[in-house]
């Protein structure tokens, strides 16, 4: 469980307890100087009191020639409040929330300063990344057994990757695992993929970035994503103590991303960012998906996707993390408790090559498919609703496998791709 402790949570105990009249009252010396002192501020406030505070980490605090954090006696804008704890409470609820969002936005700097900083980061037009996959295990869960492959370091499938990226928005995959062959790609304004299990189409919803880059791979795109988040908390993972920062995604964007019966209700990430080194050492992704189709039974798939991120080396002044393991955990549940089915997969990645600013990378490099290129939404619109809803269903219950495979994932309010 996540714990308001450690240095943004004494912050906010400091804060409380400096905006509590009471505390501030009994603070003040009784002597005549000091009765005098408060009568003067109390004349000065009627007038309209300078701007005397600055807002820094998301507290107030006085300048130096300020001697409380707050006037003392009744607001002149408004009436006397009647109830001091429910205004302390008004005022613990505002201290919270600007705290959680000016924590996050100084954790996201000290972030990007750790991984090389704005101006190396700034010069940045291309990326290319080549890695290796090893998958380790893979665990089936009914309601009446359990099936678990063992996979040993010999029977283990092992596969490879190569990631493209480019300035606005452009970005390439391919990987190749047992057998199999998944592509993805943007071009700026279409999302696509291509998968052994649906073929070619595109995605539904705004452009976003690629999931497998924001392990480590792309530091400026992974503040980007957090910009909007909250710090919630502390946390440790593998030992290292972490701030997490809590992004989740608007009704909007959910509605984006919904297609036919499937419907996405809720969407969250997390980012654990390392109080020792600034880095991302861990990222938590997952959603839940709504499945319907010609008024049957609601069908439930819950993804989340767990990534470690570890091995940290500069390649051209940029931290990139050269190693690390991910597990997808897909779990179907439906109005009947024997419908339920967990499928667990693990990975473990390593970063073999990066280079940035690629000479001869170009967008022609990042066009889509044909069939996609020269295909038009008002031709899927003209497929029967049965079939529409059957590619839908599909869609939805192979999202987490081309997870697992692709390592790219769905769309979040700063968008991710699959």
């Amino acid at each position: 469980m996540d714990r308001k402790q450690g240095f943004f949570s004494a912050l906010k105990d400091e804060v409380v307890r400096g905006l509590s009249p009471a505390r501030s009252r009994r603070a003040r010396s009784p002597s005549p100087s000091a009765s005098g002192l408060l009568r003067r501020r109390r004349r000065a406030s009627s007038l309209g009191p300078p701007d005397i505070y600055m807002s820094r980490s998301g507290s107030f605090r006085p300048c130096p020639e300020a001697l409380s954090p707050l006037r003392e006696g009744p607001d002149p804008a408004g009436p006397d409040s009647s109830d001091p704890k429910s205004e302390r409470l008004d005022r613990i609820f505002w201290i919270d929330g600007q705290l959680e969002s000016s924590s996050a936005q100084y954790i996201l700097q000290q972030y990007l300063a750790a991984s090389g900083g704005h101006k190396v980061q700034s010069s940045v037009q291309n990326a290319y990344a080549m890695g290796s996959v090893k998958m380790l295990t893979s665990d089936i869960e009914t309601a009446t057994k359990v099936l678990r492959s063992r996979n040993s370091a010999k029977a283990a499938e092992s596969g490879s990757f190569v990631l493209w990226q480019m300035n606005p928005d452009m970005w390439y995959v391919e990987l190749a695992l047992g057998g199999s062959k998944v592509h993805a790609g943007c071009n700026g304004r279409l999302v696509w993929r291509h998968t052994p299990w649906l073929g070619a189409h595109a995605a539904k919803g705004p452009v976003r970035p690629l999931r497998r880059a924001l392990q480590g791979l792309d530091p400026r795109t992974t503040a980007s994503m957090f910009v909007n988040s909250r710090c919630t908390g502390e946390k440790k993972i593998d030992g290292e103590d972490c701030f997490i920062l809590k992004l989740c995604a608007d009704p909007h964007t959910l509605k984006a991303r919904s297609e036919g019966p499937a419907e996405i209700i809720r969407h969250v990430l997390f980012g654990y960012f390392s109080q020792r080194t600034g880095l991302l050492v861990h990222l938590e992704d997952s959603h839940l998906t709504r499945i319907q189709a010609n008024g049957g039974e609601a069908v439930y798939w819950e993804t989340t996707i767990n990534s470690f991120l570890d091995d940290y080396r500069p390649v051209e002044g940029i931290m990139i993390a050269h190693s690390g393991r991910s597990v997808v955990t897909l779990f179907r549940f439906g109005e009947t408790a024997m419908s339920h089915t967990k499928t667990r997969m693990e990975e473990v990645w390593t970063i073999q090559e990066v280079a940035f600013n690629v000479p001869g990378l170009s967008m022609d490099c990042f066009i889509p498919p044909a069939e996609l290129r020269f295909s038009s939404i008002s031709e899927a619109s003209d497929l029967p609703q049965e079939d529409r809803a059957k590619r839908a269903a599909a869609a939805a219950a192979y999202r987490a496998k081309v997870a697992a495979l692709g390592r790219s994932h769905d769309g979040i309010v700063v968008r991710m791709d699959v």
